[in-house]
């Protein structure tokens, strides 16, 4: 259909995100100009429906970023974190018990001491009323959809997606078109596996001399415990049952607030057993004797899931192009071993905002953010991400047992001399590419859940407020549905019904022949299926208006 003009506004920095990296930029932006007494328009569009909707962390969270962007925070009476790390376990976990390793085995980066337990959705909550008190706008509900690119070829905003669009691709009565919104430098901090961002990296060839990204899929859910179960402070984190060998991941229980306790647990996406399922395996892992008593009497309120970028030091792309820059997540920023991303998320924002504000005072515009991109790496970032470069591809070469051992040993070395045994190592095969044919696994069968302490999908969807505009085109497009049949159905055995935690995907049997089925309204947005589908054949895209979760103290 012909489509009209759509309306323009011109801003000197458009922010596609509000998660920590965005607002921080924002925040900085506008800090920045004070001091020399300039004047700044900063614009964050957030495709949920408000600021924090969409963000979902364990979390505990290193404040280094936070101290640095606004150093009284912790004076604020409405300060988000309020629940200091107490007391640091870490357990190895068999099928019938397990053991707590000491603190001592553990370099001191791994320590928590000084860390805060809270809800990361609450802090970019926080963050956003921050940055609107210093002049920012903030437009939530309006994804970014389209990159906007002048003659030359460099970016010049975006135009948020268009509203009203049935599922036929027909204008409905209620059709708006979407925005323009131009700026001077566009900053894309969409999190993890952004639908903007891949577009940049390919355009760009900004991974042209990084390794491959790697990712992980964290399934949480938000438990409100009885008093006498409850330890304010206590942070533990596990590995080993019930993933396999091979297959890499953890848990994470930490209680907080009001008798609140977050449990979760990352699968590595690199495994190889297309039946494996994360959510399953989640849902086991609270069963084991050494964890379960936590949740005895108690009531599960909140669930959710995201992709986690895994690829750390070797695999952060470039960060700049002509008008703009990646930041926080979209960046690639997580601390993988420390299982941190959000003080480096903040920091980044900073260091991009500092740059922006140098062009700028200089008169630039739609350039390469130079200083940006060459400081990160000698910055309190790189220094995070260099120290446990290889904690990852040891982990997926040698396994649990052997990987982490090989691991751990690197990071001393690291941290006692600055010195590593293997030095920079790659990490192998992209994560679709290790799922192996159904035929040559030994398929997984889950136990049912109970209603009590494990769970199925729907009613743990309905538990994330997920919703979706149901007349709209499907933001999940398979793009060859001939091969989703031939070969992730026929080879693979179907591993989106598996992968996928909100049970977006089914096989339908009809009239003798598998049907793909996409229930796009379920979806949390966690970008799996777009990450692990075995021959990159969905892309996954901004659905429209604010769809999505609505996560509350995630």
């Amino acid at each position: 259909m012909e489509l009209p003009e759509r309306e323009a506004m011109d801003f000197d920095v458009v922010i596609v995100g509000a998660g920590p990296a965005g607002l921080a930029a924002a925040i900085q932006l506008k800090q920045l100009a004070a001091e020399a007494g300039t004047e700044v328009s900063v614009v964050v569009v957030e495709k949920g429906s408000e600021v924090g909707a969409h963000i979902l962390s364990g979390a505990v969270i290193d404040p280094s970023g936070l101290d640095k962007l606004i150093p009284d925070w912790r004076e604020d009476p409405d300060r988000p974190l309020k629940t200091e790390v107490v007391k640091d376990e870490f357990m190895f976990l068999g099928p019938a018990g397990g053991v707590s390793l000491p603190n001592v085995a553990f370099p001191k980066l791994m320590s928590n001491h000084g860390n805060f337990v809270g809800s990361l959705s609450n802090v970019t909550k926080y963050l956003g009323r921050k940055a609107e008190e210093l002049g920012v706008e903030i437009y939530p509900g309006f994804p970014a959809a389209e990159i906007l690119y002048d003659e030359a070829g460099a970016v010049v905003g975006i135009a948020t997606g268009d509203l009203g669009i049935a599922r036929s691709g027909e204008a409905r009565d209620d059709f708006t078109r979407g925005m323009e919104l131009r700026a001077k430098y566009t900053v894309f901090g969409e999190g993890a596996r952004g639908s903007l961002t891949k577009k940049l990296i390919d355009r760009y060839r900004l991974n042209q001399h990084s390794d491959h990204q790697k990712y992980g899929l964290g399934v949480k859910e938000l438990w409100q415990v009885k008093p006498d179960k409850f330890r304010p402070g206590l942070v533990q984190h596990s590995m080993g049952w019930p993933l396999p060998n091979k297959a890499g991941g953890g848990s994470w229980l930490y209680h907080f607030d009001d008798h609140l306790v977050s449990v979760g647990f990352v699968t590595h996406l690199n495994y190889e057993n297309p039946t494996l399922s994360p959510f399953e395996e989640f849902q086991r892992f609270k069963t084991h004797p050494m964890i379960r008593d936590v949740f005895e009497g108690a009531k599960r309120i909140g669930y959710g899931a995201r992709a986690i970028m895994e690829g750390g030091w070797q695999s952060v792309p470039k960060l700049v192009f002509p008008g703009g820059c990646l930041v926080g997540d979209s960046a690639g920023f997580v601390n993988v071993p420390r299982i941190k991303g959000s003080h480096n998320a903040v920091l980044s924002g900073m260091q991009a905002a500092g740059a922006i504000h140098e062009a700028l005072a200089a008169g630039r515009a739609q350039d390469e953010l130079t200083s940006y991109e060459e400081g990160w790496r000698s910055s309190p970032i790189g220094y995070d991400l260099k120290r446990v470069r290889n904690v990852k591809p040891l982990w997926s070469k040698y396994g649990t047992l052997v990987g982490v051992g090989l691991g751990g040993l690197d990071m001393w070395l690291n941290e006692l001399a600055g010195l590593s045994l293997f030095g920079t190592l790659s990490h192998g095969k992209p994560d679709y590419a290790c799922t192996k044919p159904l035929k040559d696994v030994t398929p997984i069968t889950y136990p049912k859940p109970d209603g009590v302490l494990t769970f199925d999908r729907l009613s743990s969807v309905y538990l994330s407020n997920t919703n979706h505009e149901e007349d709209q085109p499907v933001h999940l497009q398979v793009k060859d549905m001939g091969l989703q049949k031939s070969s992730e159905h026929d080879v693979f055995g179907g591993p989106s019904g598996r992968y996928c935690p909100a049970g977006v995907y089914e096989w339908i049997e009809e009239g003798g022949a598998p049907r793909y089925q996409i229930n796009a309204q379920n979806c949390v947005h966690c970008k799996t299926c777009d990450i692990k589908d075995p021959n990159q054949n969905i892309n996954w895209v901004t659905p429209e208006g604010p769809g999505g979760p609505n996560y509350v103290n995630m």
